[in-house]
Parts: structure tokens; sequence; C-alpha cells
């Protein structure tokens, strides 16, 4: 590639990126994509004398196609306060999020594991410890030495490194994001200059909103939850990045990005990712989060996210289609048949009796794990059938035998489930025909 690109060359290739996978970036930053390919690729756009139209800049990449499956390591990094002689811009903090993400071309998907922060890992050669200690050690590289050796070996391509900033002027420009705050959080910690305050209910927070609402921890959830309003934001950024408003944007997000963001990514394969994703469809993000629980205080002297071995190796071969772990092959149970999921059913109706008469028909219809939580707060028309733990087919089953909703392939649910139930009016008016 020549070593000065064109105004117009940078933006298309800066905006490819966050268009696509900006979506992935809410989670604590802004985050980016990359891959390898196999087939060959020119070396370089080609030079030109003078700036085309952006659009046909954008057409250009098209060429470019994503021939394989890929996986990377999305991370969004802390502002290294507590390092001697660090910036504000450089990404040597603790990973304030972490997302295993795979591109399939063959299934036409997404595949996106978030990994706590709190997960309790071995990082070679340091030990054990946090997961979002691996970058502070050793960097990206070690980082993504770190997620391979605990998560059976999986095989990461590249790896995208930005800070917090990054992700609160890029909401700011677009218009920020449209959530629902399920209830108030209010919250001060005067050492980290942080101060959360939102309402609940369906609002557009701004940059610094949004990351609020992807901060607070101050609940029984702690970090696990965090982890589920950020596959919110997540989902929430990616339909507010496709909207072709955003493109009058471009030249300042340009220059964001390129202040915040490190990557051993190349311009042709940001262009691939940028084709492949415009093709897909909004169904076809499926996330999940690392299967676990929280350390009892008993068990260690700080507090962890443990992962479930056996369900972490079930995400990890459906998801990434790794081998499975040989702890796993040496200890593993048979896998839980569908009728004894554990299903959580919420009501989000506005029958105040329907959540009932979901679970009644379920343990009618044989599934003899299921169980009521507190209600949704807001009114859903669509039933959403949550597949916790990433099995999406054991989610779509039951999808069939309620005969309403829609999966949902992510983690938002309840946190003992392998499958919520978020019963919505749908379903009342399924029973009233």
């Amino acid at each position: 590639m020549p070593k000065q690109r064109s105004f117009f060359g940078k933006l298309i290739r800066i905006f490819a990126w966050t268009g696509i996978f900006g979506t992935t970036a809410v989670v604590s930053a802004a985050a980016g994509a990359a891959f390898i390919l196999t087939v060959p690729l020119p070396k370089s756009l080609g030079e030109a004398t003078a700036n085309p139209p952006l659009s046909d800049l954008w057409k250009s990449g098209f060429r470019y196609q994503v021939s394989r499956p890929v996986t990377l390591l999305l991370m969004g990094l802390d502002e290294a306060t507590d390092i001697e002689g660090a910036t504000p811009n450089d990404l040597v903090g603790r990973t304030d999020t972490m997302l295993l993400t795979r591109i399939d071309p063959e299934s036409e998907s997404i595949n996106v594991m978030s990994i706590p922060r709190d997960t309790r890992v071995e990082i070679p050669g340091y030990g054990i410890d946090k997961i979002n200690q691996a970058n502070v050690e050793g960097g990206a590289e070690l980082a993504a030495q770190t997620v391979s050796y605990n998560f059976n070996q999986v095989e990461i391509d590249r790896y995208v490194r930005v800070s917090t900033a990054a992700f609160r002027k890029i909401v700011d420009l677009i218009g920020g994001v449209e959530v629902f705050v399920p209830k108030a959080m209010q919250y001060e910690d005067k050492t980290q200059g942080l101060v959360i305050d939102l309402e609940p209910g369906w609002q557009t927070l701004s940059g610094d909103e949004a990351e609020q609402f992807a901060r607070f921890r101050q609940d029984d959830l702690g970090d696990i939850g965090r982890v589920q309003r950020q596959q919110v934001l997540l989902k929430a950024l990616r339909d507010r990045m496709l909207n072709p408003k955003v493109i009058t944007q471009l030249p300042q997000i340009v220059r964001i990005l390129q202040e915040h963001i490190d990557t051993n990514l190349s311009t042709e394969e940001i262009l691939a990712l940028a084709g492949f994703g415009l093709q897909l469809d909004r169904e076809a993000l499926n996330m999940v989060m690392l299967p676990g629980r929280f350390s009892a205080p008993q068990e260690y002297r700080a507090s962890y996210w443990i992962a479930d071995t056996n369900n972490t190796n079930d995400v990890m071969e459906q998801f990434f289609h790794t081998e499975p772990a040989v702890a796993v092959l040496a200890n593993n149970s048979p896998r839980r048949s569908i009728s004894r999921m554990r299903i959580a059913v919420q009501n989000a109706s506005r029958d105040p009796y329907m959540a009932q008469a979901v679970a009644e028909h379920l343990r009618n219809e044989g599934f003899r794990n299921v169980y009521l939580i507190e209600d949704w707060p807001d009114f859903n028309h669509q039933t959403s059938v949550i597949a916790q733990r990433g099995d999406i087919n054991g989610a779509g089953f039951l999808e069939a035998v309620l005969g309403a909703g829609k999966v949902v392939a992510d983690s938002t649910g309840d946190l003992d489930s392998d499958v919520t139930i978020r019963v919505g009016d749908d379903w009342t008016e399924q029973v009233i025909q």
C-alpha cells in the first residue's frame, strides 16, 4: 500500500469498519474487526491523482471477499489512570470489554461471545488472574493468547483494541442510541470521576449516558449485568450506524478512530468485511455470554466469574467450531435433554397472569424445569425466546412449542436459565384466537 493514502481512502477504510462492526464497538468503547482472507488480494487500491467520488470508492471495496470463517478478538480498554507515564490514549490498561467474534461466510452469520472482565483464567507466563489483566501484562498478543489458552485453543486471526473515549464521541456524533433503561441507575465514584444518573424507560442516550448505562454495576449482577447491557447497546448501535444519515459524520468519525484504535488488520480486509456485513440480515448477529457463575466469598480472595466448563465447551463448539477441551472430554456429562432445560418465564405482556399461563403450558408439554421470574418493566408486543447460554436450536424448539414469539440470540435473560421466555402480547392474542 502507498504510505500516504488519500483522505477519502482513509475515510472509506474507517467507515467500513465502524459501519459494519462499529456495532461491536458499543460494548464499552467502540471496536473494529479483522480477519484473514484465503484468496490473494491486490496489494493496494491503486493510487489516485484526484479524490474520486465516495460512492465509487465504496463500490470498489466490494470486490474483496471473505472466503472462509475468521475469528477475531475485540477489546475496549479502560483509561490507564493507575499506570505511571500512561496517557489517556495509550492502550495499556485493563480490558473493560472483550468480545470473541467469528465471521462465517459459509453460514452467513457473525457469532459473538462476551467474556466478562472478571473471568478467572490462567495468563500464560503470569499465572492465575482476571482476564482483564492480560493486556496490562503483555498487550494484545498476550490477551489473545490467554483467550486461546483458556477456551478450547480457539485460533484468533486478528485483534482490535479501542479506548473508551472513542465510544462517547462516536455516539454523540451519530445522534445517540435508543435503548430501554430497565431501572433507575445512580452511582458516583469520585476517585474515577464517574457519575451515573439514569432514569428508567425508553431513552435516546448521549455518548456520556451510554457509557453510564454500560458501566453501571451497582446491583446484584455486578459485572455480569454490565455485559448484558453492553449487548443491548451493541445491537442499538448497530441499528443506528446503518442509518444513511450517519454518512454525513464520516470525516469526524475518521479523526476519532485514528486517535483511539490499534489493530493488525489491513485495508483490504476491512473492505472485505464491509461488503460481507452489508449483506447480512439483522438476525445474523448471534451473541452469547461466557457461561459461568459468580465465585463464592469463601472460594477466593478476589471476586471472579468462573466459567462453566461443560457449557463453555458447548458454546465454543457451536459458535467457534473448536475441538472439545481435554478437561471436558475427561469429565463431560451427557448433554441436558430439551425437556430438562432450565426455562425462566417473565411477563412483559399487559395481562398480569400470562407468564403463569405460559409456564403451565410448557409444563403440560413435558418441560420439567420451568420457573417464573420478576416481570419485565416494559410492555412488549412480541414474545422473546432468549437463548441465554447460546442454545439457539433449543430456543427455536421452544418457539415452535409456543407458536409465537421470536428467538433472540443474546444473553440478556435470567442468568440461571438455559432459555428465558419474555412473554409479550402476541401470546395473549394467540390464546384468544
